[in-house]
């Protein structure tokens, strides 16, 4: 039996590289209701429609932790599969809103890989993924840092057992 596989080594990044996100989702109803139950955000332009109509956009927004959340799990098979940790998110942005029934779509950018210093089985892959919705709008930015494996990584750990 094959074992699952997913994500991409330290060395399998290149700076530069642009990933284009399989992974891709239509926003419900349903998804952004329970986001805000489990999440306690019970604001009303979240859950209310009536209270959205006479706001700003005119109809319930969608929480936009959910949005990053998502776009996080896209980049999940392309950027952090082989990851150690997830180091730091920086400079995230919302750039525009989201609404019920927008599919979402993701890219990333390699903006740098950095050997480790202290250990030569891993290193820092730092990128810059933006999410955008069916019309190609831009709705989501946001850099990180992750620490992923590189392929000598598992000779190094059955080493250490």
């Amino acid at each position: 039996m094959s074992t699952f596989q997913i994500g991409r080594y330290f060395e399998d990044f290149m700076e530069g590289e642009l990933i284009i996100h399989s992974t891709s989702k239509t926003i419900f109803e349903s998804d952004n209701n329970l986001f805000s139950l489990l999440t306690m955000n019970h604001h009303p332009v979240h859950t209310n429609n009536d209270y959205a109509q006479k706001n700003d956009h005119a109809k319930i927004l969608v929480v936009g932790t959910l949005v990053f959340s998502l776009v996080v799990g896209f980049t999940v098979p392309d950027v952090s599969g082989k990851a150690i940790a997830n180091l730091e998110y920086e400079d995230i942005k919302h750039l525009a809103p989201v609404f019920i029934n927008d599919t979402l779509y993701a890219k990333t950018k390699v903006l740098a890989c950095i050997p480790s210093k202290s250990k030569n089985d891993r290193g820092i892959v730092y990128v810059e993924t933006t999410a955008f919705n069916e019309k190609g709008q831009e709705i989501l930015s946001f850099k990180r840092k992750v620490l992923v494996k590189r392929r000598n990584y598992e000779e190094r750990q059955s080493l250490n057992a």
